[in-house]
């Protein structure tokens, strides 16, 4: 049984799904941690990349974790709200119900943060 998507850190847009990304950067590995509650009661996505934040290496880092991880091209992937916060809105482009379905299952699998 798949999750409610309001448990998780997706939203779906006009032309895609937005997610909600806490990064932190300068990690040990790259990886996808699970999905953790975010202080104002919601949820995000915690990621962890080993780029340092210096001239958005961290930024493309996530994007190339995110196009990995889903199966999407990293040109569909862009970062549309907190480019130099750890608190980030990634758009993944593409038809919106699909898209949640596909990103829900695969965060189904991922433990609590």
């Amino acid at each position: 049984m798949l999750p409610r998507t309001c448990d998780l850190p997706l939203t779906a847009a006009a032309n895609g799904v937005r997610v909600a990304v806490r990064l932190t950067p300068r990690a040990r590995a790259d990886r996808i941690e699970g999905v953790a509650s975010a202080a104002d009661g919601g949820s995000v996505l915690k990621v962890s990349v080993t780029a340092p934040p210096a001239e958005s290496r961290a930024n493309a880092a996530l994007v190339a974790l995110l196009s990995k991880a889903s199966g999407v091209p990293r040109r569909d992937i862009s970062i549309v709200g907190g480019v130099k916060s750890r608190n980030k809105t990634v758009h993944i482009a593409g038809e919106p119900q699909a898209l949640l379905r596909r990103l829900a299952a695969a965060l189904a699998v991922l433990p609590a943060a």
